[in-house]
Parts: structure tokens; sequence; C-alpha cells
């Protein structure tokens, strides 16, 4: 089923486009990493869904409800965690869960239980007597996602969570996320922290310039970033001849010579460089023929692994790094 579907979602500010003819589908229980620049849409999209914007045009629903026109029917569904917290900073933790509870008609013993819940789930216990000022960023950001889980929703729209975290807070924002996600929430979640959307996400959407250039799985987006099988090679001397003599070789499409800025105790002309040998994929099944050729050659070869092509490379190759 799907939970989040957008058709055509389109947001326009004047002669501004926002959103161009977004369609979206985030199936129920699906971790969906939204990927973009800055000023790309994701915000805009994120804030759509939460019934915060209304959209110019096209349709976007929740759990088969329409945004625009189901909005009271929408909000008890979902829970929207936005970059930063807000106001509030003046109230105690537990103060600021119950009054938010409230907003939620959860009241009494009730109010209560669900309170010693998540503080539970989010591990804010020994801070339930805390100001929310007092509260780290990090702790401030589980506080944020505490309060949104009061009404147990089914799905979770997050807005760049842990931005502006440090290292430890981040990696506690990820646990956290990784517990929401075993319950069953379907999360859709912005990042520019792109390695580990690899690790929570089993989607993802990359967009730019208001437009979906790319939604599947992860490994999809690998697989269409890779552009064919690169190796990278490594010789010990006369590397220039050794690129040559590879560029004959069968499946291979080009070689290029790349400096990583590594130097050696005795000055080796080529040391530090190494070659990326681009394979047509459809004709290298086999690249044991490479380092057999080389070596016939009497080359010494120093490195030899297949080029690995993470979430932030695939990024990088299938957008341009426009913003609006």
């Amino acid at each position: 089923m799907a939970m989040i579907e957008t058709i055509n979602l389109t947001k326009r500010y004047g002669e501004f486009t926002a959103l161009n003819n977004l369609n979206l589908v985030i199936e129920e229980g699906d971790c969906y990493g939204f990927i973009g620049p800055n000023g790309a849409g994701k915000t805009t999209t994120i804030k759509i869904l939460a019934t915060l914007l209304k959209p110019s045009s096209g349709q976007a629903m929740v759990n088969g409800l329409t945004i625009g026109y189901q909005n009271r029917q929408i909000r008890p569904v979902i829970g929207y965690v936005p970059d930063f917290m807000g106001a509030y900073e003046d109230m105690v933790v537990t103060e600021y869960l119950e009054f938010f509870a409230a907003a939620y008609n959860i009241h009494g013993e009730q109010r209560r239980r669900v309170v010693g819940d998540v503080l539970d789930l989010t591990d804010l216990n020994y801070k339930a007597n805390s100001e929310v000022s007092s509260l780290s960023r990090g702790m401030q950001q589980r506080l944020s996602v505490a309060r949104v889980l009061l009404h147990d929703p089914k799905v979770l729209l997050m807005d760049e969570p842990a931005s502006g975290l440090d290292p430890r807070a981040r990696i506690e924002v990820r646990e956290l996320l990784k517990e929401l996600k075993r319950m069953g929430k379907t999360i859709l979640i912005s990042s520019h922290i792109l390695h580990e959307l690899a690790e929570l996400c089993n989607a993802v959407g990359i967009i730019e310039q208001g437009e979906l250039l790319f939604h599947g799985t992860v490994r999809e987006v690998m697989h269409k970033a890779k552009m064919g099988r690169v190796l990278h090679v490594g010789v010990a001397e006369r590397i220039m001849e050794a690129a040559k003599l590879l560029q004959t070789a069968p499946g291979v499409v080009k070689v290029t010579i790349v400096d990583e800025g590594a130097e050696t105790m005795n000055g080796d002309v080529g040391a530090g460089q190494i070659m990326h040998v681009q394979l047509d994929e459809a004709t290298a099944e086999s690249f044991t023929d490479i380092p057999n050729r080389l070596v016939n050659a009497g080359f010494r070869i120093s490195r030899f692994t297949e080029e690995s092509v993470n979430l932030e490379t695939a990024f990088m190759r299938l957008t341009q790094g426009l913003v609006q």
C-alpha cells in the first residue's frame, strides 16, 4: 500500500517554481531518503505533506487521504520533525511533552504513561526535569522526535534531523531512526549526510531544481551512477606505457591517469598516480586479462581494485549542483 503519493505535485511562488510535477510513491514501512542540494524542493515537499503548505497544482496523499481536502484526518496520522526545534525553550521536558499530548487529547493516566514511553524510547528519561533550553542540540532533536511520537503516528516526516549535530549526536539520532523503522513506521527523511541515509533507507529519491531526477532502491541508484565498471590500477613504474597497453585491451573504453598526491622515498616516475580503467560492462564480464597483460609486459602491479560507488558519489554523478 502506498502510504505517501504525489501526482504532478507543483508549488509556485509567483514566477518561481519550487516543485515541478513531482511524482513520488512511498510504500508503507519504507524508510525513504530524500536527497538534493539546498533549494532543490525537499523542505517544500515535506511541508506540503505535513499540511503546512498548499500545493499550486497536482495532488498529494497520505494514507489514502488528500492534502488540502482532508487535512484534519491526515494530521493524526503524521509526525513532522523540522530541522530546528523552535520555541518552548523555557519549559521543562515533561511539561513540553505533556503540553503536546494534551493537544492530541491525551489526558490523565494515559498521558503520563505515553510521556514516559516516549522518554524511554528516545533515552531522555534522565532529562525529564531539565529545561528544554539546557539541552544540547542532539538532545533537542531527540525531544522533537519524542514529541511527534506521542500520538503514535504511522508516518514520520523528518527534515534534516541530523543537521548541525556533532558525530555522537548523529549516531544517537540514527539509532533512534533505526528503532522507529523496526517499529514499522513509514519514514520520509531528507538529509545531507548521505552515507547515513544509505544505512537507514531502503529507497531514495534525488531531487534537483524541483524535479525528481531518480527514484528507486539504494542498489538501483548505485547501479545507475556506476556507468560501467571502473578499475583502479597502479603500477610501480612506466605508468604512461602501461596506460597505452591497457587502452588496446578488449572491453576497455578509456584509461585515465589520476594523480592521488602520494610520494615515494626514491621519487619514482608515476609515484602517487594510478590508472582509472573504464570497462564496457556489456563485454567485460571478466577483467582477469588486465593484470595478465601488465605482468606479461613486465609491469609490477601495486594496486588493483574495482571502484565502489557510494550514495555520495552517486549523488554527485546524477546531479549537476544546480539550485533555484
